[in-house]
């Protein structure tokens, strides 16, 4: 697997006509390579070159665990005192004038240090091939994400039971980060949102210590991380009964949600979707609340390619992972977001998401 991808990523190089490619984010290293870590401000680097075979380059102190897990079997590696940009040199091809480079994430600072040793005068971003194949996920792939989506949704569960009147955001917060490593997770996958009542109308809340009441809605938005691939999900609850109001978004949101994924088969646009969704939420007159796009990408990152939203016309294809998420958020009232994890198969869609979507009420 790591190396047909790093193959594609050669072919890619020979028709740029590069020398070699340099790969720097620790996440595409592990996509390539099987080697993860978080090399924090030191340097990580796999070299592709045009002839020969890779190289990687990792802080000392990852040697060992870079020797057990990579497929990569040249290791180079730099000391703290050392400059990592000459060993660099020592790995790329000699006079070397084309280099591929991941331009969104090489600095500023390092590019110059990294110019000051080495002499290449043409430089092409390597983004558009990882983006491609990261766009559609392999049956293994596939499998560390539903592992994913099962260990939050088993932390949701968890977390709910601590839901009562007087309880906090934070503390509720604190029992699904708890859960989550308990369960087996690496840790969350971005910051956990818990919203209560008239918070639950801010689609990226902070949370604190807003108190839980009854009557009013409760918004969950979290996911984990767990061997390199995360998962993503949005439920909101009823604190006991609610109105009329709160009711209808709540329906309103739950069907936008569904009419969505209704319609997710490869050859269909993601603008398709984003305008399923959004039409049947302004047919409830709700449209100016709905503020955001429908989904994203999801994978080794929570926010990948593609972005589902009303002038993304690219087609779905089988393998792609994303999600559904509508919501409603009136100001002062309160809000709802339901949201998904789905896979585009061969014939529709498999929802990888399992956790109840109609109104419960809880506490």
């Amino acid at each position: 697997m790591f190396t047909a991808r790093i193959q594609k990523l050669h072919t890619f190089l020979l028709e740029q006509e590069l020398d070699a490619v340099l790969i720097t984010s620790p996440k595409h290293v592990y996509y390539l390579t099987g080697f993860f870590t978080d090399p924090h401000e030191r340097f990580l680097g796999l070299v592709i070159p045009a002839q020969g075979k890779p190289s990687l380059i990792v802080p000392a102190l990852d040697r060992e665990a870079a020797v057990a897990a990579s497929i990569v079997q040249s290791i180079y590696t730099h000391t703290d005192i050392q400059n990592p940009y000459e060993v660099l040199k020592q790995t790329l091809p000699a006079d070397t004038k084309a280099l591929g480079l991941e331009k969104s994430h090489m600095t500023l600072e390092r590019f110059e240090a990294m110019s000051e040793v080495v002499a290449a005068s043409r430089f092409v971003d390597v983004e558009q091939p990882l983006r491609e194949m990261r766009l559609i996920k392999s049956e293994d792939e596939i499998a560390r994400m539903k592992h994913a989506i099962q260990l939050v949704e088993d932390a949701l569960r968890e977390g709910l039971k601590k839901v009562k009147p007087g309880v906090t955001e934070m503390e509720i917060l604190a029992e699904l980060e708890f859960q989550m490593k308990r369960l087996g997770a690496e840790g969350p996958s971005f910051s956990t949102m818990v919203l209560a009542g008239e918070k639950s109308a801010l689609p990226h809340g902070k949370p604190g210590n807003r108190a839980v009441q009854e009557g009013e809605l409760l918004l969950f938005d979290l996911g984990v991380e767990a061997n390199g691939y995360v998962s993503d999900i949005t439920r909101t609850f009823a604190v006991g009964e609610i109105n009329d109001q709160l009711r209808e978004i709540y329906e309103t949101v739950w069907a936008a949600n569904e009419a969505a994924i209704a319609e997710i088969r490869p050859g269909v646009t993601f603008a398709h979707l984003d305008k399923t969704a959004r039409g049947v939420i302004e047919a409830k007159g709700y449209g100016e609340y709905f503020m955001h796009r429908l989904g994203h990408g999801l994978g080794m990152d929570v926010h990948e390619y593609p972005s589902v939203h009303s002038e993304n016309h690219e087609v779905l294809r089988a393998g792609m992972v994303f999600t559904i998420e509508p919501g409603i958020y009136v100001p002062g009232v309160g809000g709802v977001r339901i949201e998904d994890n789905v896979l585009v198969t061969e014939t529709g869609v498999e929802v990888l998401t399992q956790f109840p979507k109609q109104l419960t009420v809880i506490g």
